[in-house]
């Protein structure tokens, strides 16, 4: 199995949707740092004004990426009741269990690898 990599950049509704996403944010991380060992990388970026964000997860293979959404479905559609998904992308190759998962879903794309080191 190999490691995938998922970036997503959620444009914000307003201010105060804004606000919830960072609440939200602290408690995803939160649940990341106990609950998710094979989740290797969760790290969230905000733009100058603030009104769009850019996260980036890695994991360790498709398994993790099962588990760490499990551990944050209940939050994950209040985050995306924030913003509006300006794109997502999965880096990678998932599983055929991951693949089904993501099949009919609006998010990710979905790029393997063509040249890397």
């Amino acid at each position: 199995m190999s490691e995938l990599v998922g970036i997503i950049r959620l444009r914000f509704h307003d201010d105060a949707r804004r606000e919830e996403f960072e609440r939200l944010s602290e408690r995803a991380m939160e649940i990341v740092k106990a609950q998710d060992p094979g989740t290797l990388q969760y790290d969230t970026y905000m733009n100058e004004d603030r009104t769009e964000c850019l996260t980036i997860e890695r994991f360790r293979d498709s398994d993790a990426l099962i588990e760490h959404a499990a551990n944050i479905g209940d939050l994950a559609d209040a985050v995306l009741a924030t913003a509006t998904v300006v794109h997502g992308e999965l880096l990678g190759e998932p599983s055929p269990e991951l693949r089904a998962m993501l099949a009919g879903g609006d998010l990710p794309v979905v790029f393997t690898p063509y040249r890397s080191m």
